[in-house]
């Protein structure tokens, strides 16, 4: 199975590399100036379950890509979607198959308009990852699972195929028959945390210390409300895990969109917070979403008023 990881960023350079140690096919699609910095430095991940210190890997660039590739495994932000799909529309052949690792739903659709309705399939990952200033990939929890599947459920020879590769890499998790279920309840969580975090600019355990965690509470259940009428309901394990989760005192946890904010980086609020009101019908409920991702498009609004740079 040839792989193309488009981008080697932390995601991507994370399960590419235990693709790549496990003996898997994998080329990095990437931009010049990583490419010159995994040339002199290799691809490094430094993870509780296990450190890696590869050699520069096979790498390309945009505009000497060639050949279809198998599997495309793409983990871009949601505002370099538009360029991701431009960067590697080469490498899609009638039988490749595309696994996003975005957050939120609505890459589904742009995928699909750009590459068929066969080609996109489902997928998710549970992970905490960084890229350091030396380009080394970090991993900060303990843990961390990937999910994917076809989006009509079943599963087929290519998800097996991928499966294997991923199994035999070690990774936690693999294939699903509910991937879009899975996919809304990451969504769900992750947008609370978001919203939330970013809303209070503290992390879980300073909301829980200023008794806000009602607010939290409001917030998920306005978000479970949307998906519940998508058809996607979460499921109580999901429901009980993330509100824990979200309400732990002294937990020191943030959403990754927290940090960006903090960094002065762009962020995904139209594809996290704004598609779920989008989602909603159009109606005037919904007050704790609506007020997050009022926040959050203020500060997209400042940021591009006074330019603030990474």
């Amino acid at each position: 199975m040839r792989i193309l990881v488009v981008g080697a960023g932390a995601i991507g350079g994370y399960f590419g590399a235990r693709l790549l140690a496990a003996g898997s096919d994998v080329t990095f699609l990437v931009r010049p100036g990583r490419a010159a910095q995994l040339a002199k430095t290799g691809l490094i991940v430094k993870s509780k379950l296990g450190d890696l210190a590869l050699p520069p890997p096979p790498m390309v660039t945009a505009d000497k890509l060639t050949g279809h590739y198998d599997l495309v495994l793409l983990s871009c932000k949601a505002f370099d979607l538009d360029n991701a799909m431009d960067s590697f529309a080469a490498a899609v052949g009638p039988s490749t198959a595309i696994l996003p690792l975005l957050n939120g739903m609505s890459h589904l659709d742009s995928l699909v308009a750009r590459f068929g309705e066969k080609a996109v399939l489902g997928g998710q990952c549970a992970i905490s990852l960084v890229l350091d200033p030396e380009g080394r990939v970090l991993h900060l929890n303990d843990g961390g699972t990937i999910s994917f599947g076809e989006r009509s459920g079943p599963r087929t020879p290519r998800i097996d195929a991928i499966a294997e590769a991923f199994a035999a890499a070690g990774m936690q998790g693999g294939p699903s028959d509910a991937i879009l279920q899975e996919m809304w309840e990451k969504w769900v969580f992750i947008s609370t945390a978001a919203g939330i975090t970013c809303l209070m600019r503290a992390a879980v355990g300073d909301i829980v210390a200023a008794g806000a965690t009602d607010r939290t509470l409001s917030l998920f259940d306005e978000i479970s409300s949307i998906a519940a009428s998508q058809g996607f309901a979460p499921r109580p394990a999901s429901v009980q895990r993330g509100k824990t989760m979200l309400t732990s005192a002294g937990s020191p946890f943030t959403a990754s969109m927290l940090r960006d904010v903090e960094s002065g980086r762009p962020i995904e609020a139209d594809h996290m917070l704004g598609d779920l009101l989008k989602r909603s019908g159009g109606t005037d409920g919904f007050p704790m979403l609506r007020l997050a991702y009022a926040h959050l498009k203020a500060y997209e609004a400042r940021r591009t008023r006074t330019q603030i740079k990474p």
